[in-house]
């Protein structure tokens, strides 16, 4: 097992406990404009971090391992709180799905089913560009909608790869706790923003 050493830093929301492994990034200083006229930046990452964006930004499928022996370590000790692993649907088309490819990783390790239940009522808008709290509510409103016959009286914990503001983890734990008629929802996120912007 290849565990790397982590950070675990709490997120609130909805959900009745959250946990990111560690932060997203340790700094980020710009450094000048490329030729296209982007702001480039000198980014130190945690470990796991670093490991996250190999996987998500530059298909590198080796470091899906580590990442995944890490949060099984993490969660073996409170494997007694949920029956499934759900993950949060992605809002990016790419051939190689990293919190699918993890939350399947990480339900092996466990032994817990890993459960693709919710769904999206229309295409979904990548929030990353929304710093807006009110329009992040108008397009997540019922974009939602899950398999209630999975997650009946469940207790649920749901996987993202990233916590920036929590809107999207938030709309989806609403979504299980009434429409889904989950008994719990608990968090588990890779890494977290510094900021909730």
């Amino acid at each position: 097992m290849a565990i790397v050493q982590i950070h675990p830093q709490p997120i609130s929301g909805r959900f009745t406990a959250g946990i990111a492994l560690d932060f997203h990034t340790t700094s980020s200083i710009p450094i000048g404009e490329n030729e296209y006229g982007h702001m480039q930046f000198d980014t130190v990452r945690p470990e796991i971090a670093e490991l996250l964006y190999q996987l998500k930004y530059k298909g590198n499928q080796s470091a899906a391992s580590s990442i995944i022996d890490t949060a099984a370590d993490f969660l073996r000790e409170h494997r007694g709180k949920f029956d499934l692993i759900i993950p949060v649907p992605p809002s990016v088309p790419r051939a190689l799905q990293p919190v699918l490819v993890l939350a399947t990783g990480i339900g092996a390790a466990l032994k817990v089913p890993v459960v693709s239940c919710i769904t999206t009522t229309r295409p979904a808008t990548q929030l990353k560009g929304v710093t807006d709290p009110d329009q992040r509510m108008e397009l997540l409103d019922g974009l939602y909608a899950v398999v209630r016959t999975v997650t009946r009286d469940k207790r649920v914990l749901l996987f993202d790869d990233l916590f920036r503001s929590g809107s999207t983890i938030n709309a989806i734990t609403e979504v299980l706790l009434t429409e889904g008629r989950a008994k719990s929802v608990r968090a588990l996120t890779i890494t977290r923003t510094r900021s909730n912007q």
